[in-house]
């Protein structure tokens, strides 16, 4: 039989106690705190797809608008069918669409995130310097009344109101006319 040693169990009780206070002072991250993680880790990559998802459909929306004016520039009776401008020539109504195309997808790239407030201001700049674009921008400003006044496009119209004005006051200074592109405006 073996004789027991009360006092080499005390000294095994302490050892354990010294050990647990060694991995007190280096803590592991808990397994809720983990699965915490993993969880913020996928809500992440989630807003990330969901986020290339809509760029994705606006792409694609994009695409589609841009095959009908196609078919429109290219059949009087499509183009006169699809725009909403009265009394234009056929070669009229299909500069006022293919600027409005173009307009789009300097638009379309903003949205979805290809440049910034400040690139998509130069864009524009370089845009309203063609005097068709004037003539459209003018033609279609009662449109641009309905637009709801907190929405990016409003915002981006009153934009371009500033810069087609101040080119119309001193088109040799194109580059830096209209609001500064140093960031978005408020909502």
């Amino acid at each position: 039989m073996a004789t027991q040693n009360p006092d080499a169990r005390r000294n095994g009780s302490a050892a354990r106690t010294r050990a647990g206070r060694v991995r007190r002072s280096f803590p592991r991250p808990s397994r809720r705190q983990r699965q915490e993680e993993l969880l913020l880790d996928v809500l992440r990559q989630l807003t990330y797809l969901t986020e290339e998802i809509r760029n994705a459909n606006l792409i694609q929306l994009h695409r589609i608008a841009a095959e009908q004016v196609d078919r429109a520039m290219s059949d009087p009776a499509l183009a006169e069918a699809m725009s909403t401008l009265r009394d234009l020539s056929d070669r009229k109504r299909r500069q006022a669409l293919f600027v409005n195309r173009e307009y789009s997808a300097i638009l379309l790239g903003h949205r979805i995130g290809a440049y910034g407030w400040g690139e998509l201001i130069g864009h524009l700049r370089v845009l309203a310097r063609n005097p068709v674009f004037a003539e459209y921008w003018e033609t279609t400003r009662e449109h641009r009344r309905s637009l709801p006044r907190q929405s990016l496009e409003a915002r981006v119209g009153e934009a371009v109101d500033v810069i087609v004005e101040d080119l119309a006051d001193d088109p040799d200074i194109w580059w830096v006319v209209g609001p500064t592109g140093s960031g978005e405006p408020l909502p």
